[in-house]
């Protein structure tokens, strides 16, 4: 008898298996690197922080990018000098959605969505 498993043998278990191995659909660009979005990604200075931006600029923690259903929001978290979205500074402690193609401005650092 062959070593089958229920995600050799099942149509429900190729797609497990598929879905597990697919990178994200969307994806932070920053400094050349590909940074898959999760369901919630801290930015800022300190090293904690899971997009480490070394900049004077930048808060130790400075913003933050969470997933809310389908899409993706940014939220300032109190920075002294503020995000900014394509140029426009977002309101502190408020989720501002991101669409593709949308420019993340932090310190002279920028993020771009895709």
């Amino acid at each position: 008898m062959e070593n089958t498993t229920i995600v050799t043998d099942s149509p429900v278990g190729r797609h497990l298996d598929k879905i597990a191995g697919a990178k994200p659909a969307s994806y932070l660009m920053f400094n050349k690197k590909r940074i898959d979005l999760v369901a919630k990604i801290t930015i800022g200075r300190e090293y904690d922080n899971d997009v480490v931006v070394d900049n004077k600029l930048a808060s130790r923690h400075h913003a933050v990018i969470q997933k809310i259903k389908d899409a993706f929001f940014i939220r300032d978290e109190n920075s002294t000098n503020g995000t900014f979205v394509n140029d426009r500074r977002i309101p502190e402690g408020k989720y501002i959605k991101l669409n593709k193609g949308d420019k993340i401005t932090i310190g002279t650092m920028q993020l771009v969505m895709s």
